[in-house]
């Protein structure tokens, strides 16, 4: 389908307007700033409507733009000053004040908006149309008076820049270099009447707030960092607005309004999801693999443990295979499903498995040493700080050892030839306050006490009973050559 001359006018109208709410969006949404253009584009009906009746009077074309955005910009500044009024001396708190303020300039235009119908002069000005918007009711010099304007905003946003970001982030800071930041925020303030203002033939005043807030935080999900904010939410704002447009113009009985902020909900679905960083996509990847590695990472220390209790050694890997059926007492893990941890490892070259038993491979074996050199570090750390007792430095460093820098564990704990001996006892009976912390306490008292006699002689330097408690073999045969 061809765009005719008018639709293309309209399109880059609507475009420009996007620009200038994303740009000028950004600002309101870092500033808190979100609600008061509700309320400037609710208030600004009742001046639409005054400024369309008296230019009726006076015998003029109710239908023209410039007057009735003038109306609404002064309808719209008395509606900021309205909610600063209240809010002064902290009589009434700001969002009460703004919907206070929205709904009853909203009420008094419904009830203006009636009482035009009545006159002959006015009957026919089509106000409706800036309530949800109809964007293929403007004409070309329309969009040229919406581009003016928006080119304006988006200027004094690039001159105020440096005032409006220390405003935005540290407004403390602001003040004591100097800077007004009562006189920033009302500047603010009067580029958010004049976008919302200007939005109203394309967007309407209902939906304006989310031209202005939804290219904003849009881009705050894709980026930490302002000049890119405000580059992203401009260029958002505008494909939003020519996307809502276009649909508009294609299909006049669409109100434009919720074209534009249709395409702008789908832009930040899309954000939400699928964001890098803040995704929720991403962001339950990343989980889910953290998640994958401490599980892994227990395991894999599990297997290096039971090496130690069956006389490796400190620090050592051992050459003998662990029944699966043991880590999984040790870990307070089904046997199923320690099963399906060992079938993973093994497809990832990480242990052996045979016959329900497991062994580390040479590669198995450096992950597990990382990870049991990370968890000693802390309880050695936490010990020496006396900070808790042995049990609770086991689970505590069962907590924060997946998030351990490298660099710290190397502060923590020394790079040795072999890594010094276990503090909680080595043996599934070490292992029952884990299990109680996933939920088996039904005889946490006796698994307690046997984990501290066990732990007793470890630290009394007595292995021989700690090595009974995993059913360990040595390799034999044709299992000793492939390993």
């Amino acid at each position: 389908m061809s765009l005719g001359y008018n639709t293309l006018v309209v399109l880059a109208g609507c475009a420009l307007l996007g620009l200038a709410c994303g740009t000028v969006g950004a600002f309101a949404l870092l500033r808190g700033r979100a609600l008061m253009a509700d309320a400037v584009g609710h208030a600004a009906l009742p001046g639409v409507v005054l400024a369309a009746m008296i230019v009726a009077t006076l015998g003029g074309n109710p239908r023209a733009l410039p007057p009735l955005l003038a109306g609404a910009l002064v309808a719209g500044v008395l509606g900021v000053l309205a909610v600063q009024a209240l809010t002064r001396g902290g009589r009434i708190r700001e969002d009460a004040a703004i919907a206070i303020v929205l709904s009853s300039f909203y009420a008094l235009g419904v009830a203006l908006l009636s009482h035009v119908q009545t006159m002959p002069q006015a009957a026919q000005a089509g106000l409706g149309k800036f309530i949800l918007g109809q964007a293929a009711a403007m004409r070309a010099e329309d969009a040229l008076w919406a581009g003016g304007i928006a080119a304006f905003c988006v200027l004094i946003c690039l001159l105020l820049f440096q005032r409006l970001r220390a405003a935005c982030f540290d407004p403390d800071y602001a003040r004591v270099m100097g800077l007004s930041v009562a006189r920033t925020d009302l500047a603010l303030l009067g580029l958010i009447v004049i976008v919302a203002v200007a939005g109203l033939q394309a967007v309407g005043l209902v939906l304006v707030v989310a031209l202005l807030i939804l290219p904003a935080a849009t881009a705050r999900l894709l980026t930490h960092r302002l000049p890119v904010l405000l580059l992203v939410s401009a260029l958002l704002g505008a494909l939003a607005g020519a996307l809502g447009a276009a649909a508009s113009a294609f299909e006049p009985e669409w109100p434009t309004g919720a074209a534009v902020v249709l395409a702008g909900a789908i832009f930040f679905t899309l954000a939400l999801l699928l964001a890098p960083e803040r995704g929720l996509l991403p962001e339950a990847w990343r989980r889910a693999h953290r998640r994958i590695a401490a599980t892994e990472s227990h395991f894999l220390r599990a297997a290096w443990e039971a090496q130690e209790a069956a006389g490796a050694g400190p620090g050592t890997a051992g050459d003998r295979w662990t029944p699966i059926a043991a880590l999984a007492a040790a870990r307070g893990w089904t046997e199923a499903y320690a099963s399906r941890l060992a079938l993973w490892l093994a497809l990832r070259g990480l242990v052996a498995r045979a016959d329900r038993e497991i062994h580390l491979t040479p590669r198995g074996a450096a992950a597990a040493r990382r990870a049991v050199r990370a968890h000693r570090a802390v309880e050695l750390h936490l010990l020496g700080l006396g900070a808790t007792d042995i049990a609770g430095a086991d689970r505590l460093a069962d907590l924060v050892e997946h998030g351990l820098p490298a660099d710290m564990a190397t502060r923590l704990l020394a790079e040795p030839s072999s890594l010094p001996a276990s503090p909680h006892a080595l043996g599934s009976g070490a292992f029952s306050s884990q299990a109680d912390t996933l939920g088996d306490s039904e005889n946490a008292t006796t698994q307690n006490s046997n984990a501290f006699s066990s732990q007793a002689d470890t630290l009394g330097g007595s292995e021989n009973a700690t090595r009974q408690n995993f059913s360990v073999r040595p390799l034999r045969g044709r299992e000793a050559d492939r390993d």
